[in-house]
């Protein structure tokens, strides 16, 4: 648990039992930032019960995925998931990045980032990286702080086409 200054937040990995949680956490953030995400409120809405079960259980536990939630008096207040694929074990996706906005600017995102971090270098990743829509710059300025560096990569953002988003890294050897 870290004091703010204004709230006390605490990031932990999520439980299997915390599917509830998951789910309407990420609804709520898909529903605040649609533009953040490469999924859409439409597509993740009928996701049935068992799907959210799934995605707790793989977040909670093992190397290959992890889920964060930050909490405010046991309210969810914020959301990071990190992955890796099969054929590169040594790189960590983060994804999901989201915080509420009575929270946004308490540290709550830098907590956040650094869980999936945390989990990336004590699963051996030697880097984390994570795509951010163009012109979302708080959240890009977020990443830069934390040490993340933008590659030049660019791609369309897989909910909108239209707009497109940019590809930072983070070394961690």
């Amino acid at each position: 648990m870290v004091d703010s200054g204004r709230v006390q937040i605490d990031v932990r990995r999520i439980a299997p039992t915390d599917a509830a949680e998951l789910k309407s956490t990420r609804l709520a953030a898909l529903a605040d930032a649609p533009f953040a995400f490469g999924s859409t409120y439409a597509a993740e809405v009928t996701r049935s019960d068992d799907d959210w079960l799934e995605r707790a259980r793989l977040g909670a536990t093992g190397r290959s995925r992890s889920t964060f939630l930050a909490r405010v008096d046991q309210q969810v207040v914020g959301l990071a998931g990190g992955y890796r694929e099969a054929e590169r074990p040594s790189m960590v996706e983060l994804v999901s990045m989201w915080t509420s906005p009575a929270v946004r600017r308490s540290g709550a995102g830098r907590l956040l980032v650094s869980a999936v971090v945390r989990w990336a270098a004590d699963t051996e990743a030697t880097s984390v990286g994570l795509w951010v829509t163009r012109g979302n710059d708080p959240a890009q300025r977020l990443y830069e702080a934390m040490g993340f560096r933008v590659t030049g990569d660019s791609q369309p953002l897989p909910s909108d086409p239209c707009a497109d988003e940019i590809r930072m890294l983070l070394d961690l050897r």
